[in-house]
């Protein structure tokens, strides 16, 4: 079984080892975690996203869970992975489990574990599952899917209508609405498709059922969304609204078509919750995620804490202390005035509120961040190469040998995951994939001339 749980969940290749043997086994492994829960009675969430086959697995996943006597409620149709999360906490549940690959390329497929908080299952929580796959039955036939409809063991469940609602609850949409702002939406193909044309009547692009994603990976990074800045640009739109997969994350781009990294989404909604919403608490930051951040709380005089990259980091610090907002670079930005989990369509809706209660272009808004805290140009590299290389550059990294990068000097380091050198005004941050074979390289500095460079050294290596 080449199962093995990774910085959100497990993920493989459909047909490689995510296969319907090895889901039944993990799902087996999950029902025997969960059935100790005291919510256990109240049962658990199973959703799933557009992936290929996504809806046999989640139907395979409520098989499982329901044949060892656990109520499942099955999403009637895609959702997104926040969906999940907040029928989780707000139906009392023990817990949820979502069928997503997430960002991952469309022969990717995957099985996130959600707690009854309404976030992403604890480092300790999965080590627990994994524990369990150990001792699962082998050769298990789950009891047939119309059975256990009938037995009221499975109960279809439309989780969009109920998202929907505690929408309501939390934005003013009229308001929204009616201040002119023209917003366009891009779901890139995901399971968030079709959700803010139903809730504000707005443009939407790549709204249909596509399991290949129009051949461009469901990750909200200002390469995989030329078409959204092109669609921008032409429609004169205030702004550009992107999720991923499972609609867990945000791209944003401004009234130009200039893409909006992550990094400044977290940047913008920090200032915006302290300055407008007079919100207070810790920010909470992954390793990989700007600096402007540190000299923002500075100024603020908020308590900033940084963890390894996962947002399930985050969301443990989200439960167990009073923070603001906390997130990563991948665009999953948690806030105190929602779930402890990233969530796409709420943060392009709080973005979008802000953008009306600020009354200033979103580039200029950008632009004011870096004249206040300084220039914060940022790229990150994706390489993927083999497990002889990859091992090899790690281990430099770890040797303590690397004293310069292209001419500039190596003040600190830290190890924290996977290897970050700092120079002055800028770092470098080389780190292994927890999803994908791959090898990643980030960078953040005063320049982009900067910025090159210091990806440049780290690849060269």
């Amino acid at each position: 079984m080449k199962i093995k749980f990774g910085t959100d969940g497990w993920r493989g290749v459909i047909s490689d080892d995510f296969t319907f043997e090895n889901l039944i086994y993990v799902s087996l492994a999950t029902a025997k975690y969960f059935m100790s829960h005291p919510k256990i009675s109240n049962g658990i969430v199973v959703g799933y996203d557009a992936r290929f086959l996504s809806d046999e697995y989640g139907k395979l996943v409520a098989r499982v869970l329901a044949s060892k006597g656990i109520k499942v409620l099955l999403a009637d149709r895609m959702v997104s992975s926040p969906m999940v999360s907040l029928a989780a906490k707000y139906m009392n549940l023990a817990g949820g489990v979502m069928i997503t690959a997430s960002h991952n390329p469309p022969k990717y497929n995957g099985f996130k574990i959600k707690g009854d908080f309404g976030g992403s299952a604890h480092p300790e929580m999965v080590s627990e599952v994994e524990k369990e796959l150990i001792n699962v039955e082998k050769d298990f036939n789950p009891i047939e899917f119309e059975q256990l409809i009938e037995k009221g063991l499975i109960v279809l469940t439309d989780l969009r209508s109920y998202y929907k609602n505690y929408i309501l609850t939390k934005f003013d949409v009229n308001k929204i609405k009616n201040s002119g702002l023209k917003i366009i939406y891009d779901s890139m193909y995901g399971s968030g498709q079709g959700f803010m044309n139903d809730l504000l009547g707005i443009d939407e692009l790549h709204n249909v059922h596509n399991p290949l994603f129009g051949k461009v990976n469901p990750e909200p990074l200002e390469e995989n969304l030329k078409e959204l800045s092109k669609r921008v640009v032409e429609g004169n739109y205030d702004i550009g609204l992107a999720v991923d997969g499972d609609a867990d994350r945000i791209g944003a781009m401004d009234e130009k078509g200039n893409f909006v990294d992550s990094h400044k989404i977290f940047s913008l909604l920090l200032k915006y919750l302290y300055e407008k919403k007079n919100l207070r608490g810790m920010v909470v930051k992954t390793f990989s995620t700007t600096e402007m951040l540190n000299k923002m709380c500075d100024k603020y005089g908020l308590e900033i804490t940084v963890t390894p990259v996962g947002f399930k980091h985050v969301c443990k610090l989200m439960l167990e202390k009073d923070v603001l907002i906390g997130g990563e670079e991948s665009g999953g930005i948690g806030v105190k005035i929602h779930l402890p989990e990233r969530d796409g369509i709420f943060l392009g809706l709080l973005l979008s509120e802000l953008l009306i209660d600020y009354q200033k272009p979103l580039s200029e808004l950008v632009e004011s961040l870096e004249e206040e805290f300084g220039p914060h140009k940022y790229k990150r590299i994706d390489v993927h190469t083999t497990e002889e290389k990859k091992q090899a550059i790690l281990n430099k990294c770890k040797s303590g040998n690397i004293k310069e990068l292209n001419g500039y000097e190596v003040i600190n380091s830290s190890d924290l995951d996977g290897y970050k050198f700092f120079v002055e005004n800028g770092w470098l941050l080389i780190r292994a994939s927890g999803t994908e074979p791959i090898l990643r390289f980030y960078s953040e500095a005063d320049s982009l001339e900067k910025v090159e460079k210091l990806l440049q050294a780290g690849i060269n290596l």
